[in-house]
């Protein structure tokens, strides 16, 4: 065998050799251009362009860095390919390729080929390798009439596999491009149209597929989506810090990560609020209400206004403002837009009144425009158009409807008193995520007056336009020009001229997209699908109308108020059910023995979901610890500080115990991480069972289950999460008797 790893080091330093060329190659191509100057605006629009494009490959070569070669194909043929993170070729013949890239259709077999069907694989092997070093081989031969046999027709790469699961966890999520299962490749290269659903239970690899699926996405439809880019939610930021590595590490660096509370461009929307408060927000009827509430901000007085106007008294009474607000409505135009119509109807109402004041029959159309001018600029109309008709950003509407009960019983009369009061907050705290898709909603109800900027925008290209024209009439008067010889005048127009020297946008698609509202993505991921409200679901359809999404998720996992139970009940409003279901069956991550205490657990949930099928046993029965009430945060940080060193620890608590447990394992662990963002390379972490969603530990310690499931209306479904985080080793500690259905765990 080490003449074998021999073997395989020389090839692998080889490629390795090949990428550091490739990398001091683009280096000074990168230096290069940086260095380069000139006046000539469309030589340094050509020179961004190159710099952006070399930053980009010099990101993808480090990116791949860490096991850039991971696998060998050897067909019956005699033919041999090696499979890796990015495609690299021999430059100097044939373009023949070294590496194959795993997301090629050619290095499919490497994935699907079994001993029953081979698809020409004589031998499949899996090199494992530590930075550059190659550190061991895995061989499956899959040619039956092999003399020597190892068949393996279920796991792909059995032992790589395992190696894999048993690993200590770091606090990051790592790519599973080396060992994809048969059941996991199939949805990754699935088509790009249309939505697929992957359910999947928990451990079964349902945000590594999703990742890889849009890192296959970008590889094989790259000129279709590094346009619109590709858009992935995750359920909150810790989730996305977990997974941030992972689409680097396959060679992707433009995928635009977000949680759901950051759609809204400028938001983040981190304030914590009660579950009740975000479930009323998340509901589909708060689109009737915000519909009312931008209604009742178009107001008609029950009184005459008195404006005096250049020291006349001019009177603006009901019947004149619910003319001039009917007509704006009629224009169906959203808020902002319709305001310069009602504006418009006020002006011309108050300017007749001027006019019969001055004696109408003696004014002719050129006095009645002045007179409508001058109206339309004079502060004291204007401030009564904004009383009466507000020019309204999306955070300005939603502020002000959060500060008055009044405004919030008109725009919801059928929710009950104490529902509202919820809703009631000073417009000075910050948002929650469940606000940022009524910001949004809310934004597509006010609409954008962006009349005086398209009117500046205009200016600007007449006056660019006009500068160039200058430009080539001087080049047409020298006086020893050829008449015979073409000129740029004869070439090219002022317009064309100016339009060439427009300042171009160089930022990357996930970049351009994260600050513009109105951006539509070519390919939208969500992972925790289940977890979305129906507000939230009205943004991510308008991000994508073609529909074309991936949704992940295990609807026995949903733990918001605001989530679903059944995947039809999410897309039926928008794609009906034109939509296609994949379901991922084996559990990687959890134990065999914990899982069959899970199962337990899931059996009491109104679905009819199996549980996955764990695919190994680590031999350690999960147990549980009794002990005072008291005691319990003491004994949670006594157990932590007696787990370090034996991989990543999570501590799982309700809501309600949070503090108190946190404080006693920072005081027992120093270096543990808690709170609402925590650093998850800590080797002990303390978390509520919301911030563990998606994540995963080598070792759980569960606090007071019994709390867990009646501190939240779902929570038989956050009892179900809690325990599947582990990788290894599961103990419950409790002072509350433990509900029935973990009768399973064993005494400590």
């Amino acid at each position: 065998m080490s003449t074998e790893i021999d073997v395989e080091q020389e090839y692998v330093t080889m490629l390795y050799a090949h990428l550091d060329e490739l990398r001091a190659d683009t280096d000074t191509r990168l230096a290069r251009t940086l260095r380069e100057t000139s006046s000539n605006p469309q030589a340094m629009t050509q020179r961004d362009a190159a710099t952006a494009h070399y930053s980009e490959q010099l990101a993808q070569y480090g990116a791949v860095e860490n096991g850039l070669c991971f696998g060998r194909l050897d067909f019956a043929d005699g033919e041999r390919s090696y499979i890796g993170r990015i495609g690299l070729f021999d430059d100097e013949g044939d373009y023949e390729p070294l590496l194959m890239d795993w997301r090629a259709p050619a290095s499919r077999p490497f994935y699907l080929a079994t001993a029953a069907s081979p698809d020409g694989v004589r031998r499949r092997r899996h090199i494992r390798t530590s930075q550059r070093k190659v550190t061991g081989l895995d061989d499956e031969v899959l040619d039956l009439g092999a003399g020597e046999q190892d068949v393996h027709q279920g796991l792909t790469g059995e032992a790589a596999l395992l190696s894999a699961l048993n690993a200590s966890r770091t606090g990051r999520m790592s790519d599973i491009v080396e060992t994809i299962q048969a059941e996991q490749d199939e949805i990754i290269r699935s088509g790009l149209n249309g939505v697929l659903v992957v359910q999947g239970g928990p451990g079964t690899g349902k945000t590594a597929v999703a990742l890889h699926r849009a890192a296959y996405l970008l590889y094989t439809f790259r000129q279709q989506l590094s346009r619109r880019g590709v858009l992935i939610i995750g359920p909150n930021a810790t989730f996305l810090k977990y997974i941030g590595q992972v689409l680097p590490s396959l060679g992707e660096t433009g995928v635009l990560l977000q949680t759901v509370g950051e759609l809204y461009p400028g938001v983040r929307g981190t304030r914590p609020e009660p579950a009740r408060a975000a479930e009323i927000k998340g509901r589909i009827d708060m689109v009737d209400a915000l519909k009312k509430a931008v209604r009742d901000r178009q107001e008609v007085p029950d009184e005459p206004i008195v404006l005096t106007v250049e020291r006349e008294e001019l009177v603006l009474d009901p019947a004149m403002v619910k003319a001039a607000r009917a007509r704006a409505r009629r224009s169906r135009k959203p808020h902002n837009e319709a305001r310069p119509l009602f504006a418009e109807e006020i002006v011309a109402a108050l300017a007749r009144q001027e006019a019969e004041r001055l004696g109408a029959e003696f004014l002719d159309g050129d006095d009645l425009a002045d007179i409508r001018r001058e109206m339309a600029e004079d502060d004291v109309v204007q401030a009564a158009v904004e009383r009466l008709w507000p020019l309204l950003t999306p955070q300005r509407f939603l502020s002000d409807l959060y500060a008055s009960a009044d405004r919030l019983a008109f725009a919801l009369p059928h929710l009950a008193d104490d529902d509202r009061a919820l809703l009631l907050r000073s417009p000075r705290l910050g948002w929650t995520a469940a606000d940022a898709p009524l910001l949004d909603e809310a934004a597509e109800l006010l609409g954008v007056d962006d009349r005086a900027e398209r009117a500046a925008a205009e200016r600007r290209r007449r006056d660019e336009q006009d500068y160039a024209q200058g430009v080539l009439d001087i080049l047409q008067m020298e006086d020893d020009a050829d008449p015979d010889i073409l000129t740029a005048y004869d070439l090219i127009d002022a317009g064309r001229l100016a339009e060439r020297h427009d300042d171009e946008d160089y930022r990357t698609a996930a970049e351009r997209a994260a600050a513009d509202r109105t951006w539509t993505f070519g390919h939208v991921i969500v992972d925790e699908a289940q977890e979305l409200s129906a507000m939230a679901w009205r943004v991510l359809m308008r991000r994508c109308p073609s529909r074309s999404m991936t949704l992940v998720g295990d609807v026995a996992q949903t733990g918001a108020l605001a989530g679903t139970d059944t995947w039809a009940a999410i897309l039926a409003p928008y794609v009906a059910d034109r939509w296609r279901l994949a379901e991922l069956t084996v559990n990687y991550r959890t134990p065999a023995e914990v899982m069959a205490v899970a199962a337990d657990v899931l059996a009491e949930l109104t679905t009819d979901l199996a549980p996955p099928s764990s695919v190994r046993e680590t031999g350690i029965e999960p147990w549980r610890l009794r002990v005072p009430e008291t005691e319990l945060a003491g004994t949670l940080a006594k157990l932590a500080a007696t787990e370090t060193g034996q991989g990543t620890l999570a501590v799982l608590v309700p809501e309600s115990l949070a503090d108190e447990v946190g404080r006693a394992v920072a005081e027992a662990v120093p270096d543990a991480a808690l709170g609402e963002r925590p650093e998850l390379e800590s080797r002990v972490v303390v978390l509520t069972v919301r911030q563990s969603k998606g994540l995963e530990f080598d070792a759980v310690l569960l606090a007071e289950p019994t709390r867990v499931i009646t501190e939240s209306a779902r929570g038989m479904n956050d009892l179900y999460v809690a325990l599947t985080r582990a990788t290894q080793r599961v103990g419950v500690v409790h002072a509350a008797d433990l509900p029935p259905m973990l009768a399973r765990l064993a005494p400590r």
